[in-house]
């Protein structure tokens, strides 16, 4: 099994997004938008210093925005927040679970928000300075519900925490 590490080199100028690769949010996103629902970053765990949370993210090829999901190990507690909307509603497409690094996580698409690459600041990677990457099918279930989600949230539906069509038009007025 790979290690991981949360220390990447810091993306510059040239960065782009690699589908299927995971980030890190500058705090600079978090001082500019101003939603007490965004998943902060957390600089010290334990006392020991990590980029978290980590960003599965994926490209709006219509607005050209990124959309960020973050994604959790406390496994037991989303999965009775998933069981729980199942037996509401018959599906859940705001918890996904999924594996990175050979670890179960959950994939929060209600945690989701939009970013410009501006506010990226760094790639996720493993012990070896390899970009950590989300399988193929787990990726086509994530953009798939997210994409979903949003298209519900622009509809009226209030189904993530964050006020993202706020995020987005401030965005896209940039």
């Amino acid at each position: 099994m790979v290690e991981f590490k949360f220390e990447a080199p810091t993306i510059g100028r040239g960065f782009f997004m690699v589908k299927g690769n995971f980030y890190f949010i500058k705090n600079e996103y978090f001082d500019r938008f101003k939603d007490k629902f965004l998943m902060q970053n957390k600089e010290k765990v334990s006392g020991e210093v990590h980029n978290r949370p980590c960003f599965y993210a994926f490209k709006d090829d219509k607005t050209d925005l990124l959309w960020l999901i973050p994604f959790s190990s406390q496994i037991d507690k989303f999965k009775k927040i998933y069981d729980d909307k199942v037996n509401k509603y018959k599906k859940c497409d705001t918890v996904v679970f999924g594996e990175v690094l050979g670890y179960e996580k959950a994939f929060l698409i209600q945690n989701i928000c939009p970013i410009t690459e501006d506010y990226i600041e760094n790639e996720y990677v493993d012990s070896n300075n390899n970009p950590v990457k989300v399988e193929e099918k787990l990726e086509k279930e994530l953009v798939s519900k997210a994409k979903k989600v949003v298209r519900l949230v622009r509809n009226g539906i209030k189904l993530t925490f964050t006020d993202i069509l706020k995020i987005e038009k401030e965005l896209l007025s940039i």
